[in-house]
């Protein structure tokens, strides 16, 4: 599940997605285990954003989301792969809904613009895989 969230991560880095947080909630919720929330600048950016992660993820892991919300008006996309769940947001609606405000007693990382997933701690310890 690790490895579907790093490849989450860059697919979203390479569409220039930014503010994006991983958030581990397996300790918090049956909900899921990773949140993923990255903001987009405009509803193609965003529409960009999603393919990629949905084109990535198909190839590289043979994965598809279970469901997939929002993406008739790309102000806020949920897609759900079960044990990760990736939000992809214009700035309105992030502020609005503060899912990581709302999800504040999860560990979270920011990850910066430059780095590549490789680099998010949360998505590499192996410890917090097993439990």
């Amino acid at each position: 599940m690790r490895a579907l969230a790093r490849i989450a991560v860059d697919a979203i880095l390479e569409k220039k997605g930014h503010h994006i947080l991983v958030l581990d909630i397996h300790a918090i919720t049956g909900i899921a285990d990773i949140f993923i929330l990255v903001t987009g600048d405009s509803d193609l950016q965003i529409r960009a954003i999603v393919e990629s992660v949905r084109a990535r993820l198909l190839e590289e892991v043979a994965e598809r989301p279970w469901h997939v919300e929002g993406a008739d008006h790309y102000q806020w996309v949920l897609m759900d792969y079960v044990d990760l769940v990736i939000h992809v947001f214009n700035a309105e609606k992030r502020a609005f809904y503060s899912l990581e405000r709302l999800w504040g007693d999860a560990p979270q990382e920011e990850v910066q613009d430059e780095l590549q997933a490789d680099s998010v701690s949360l998505l590499n310890d192996e410890r917090a895989e097993a439990g």
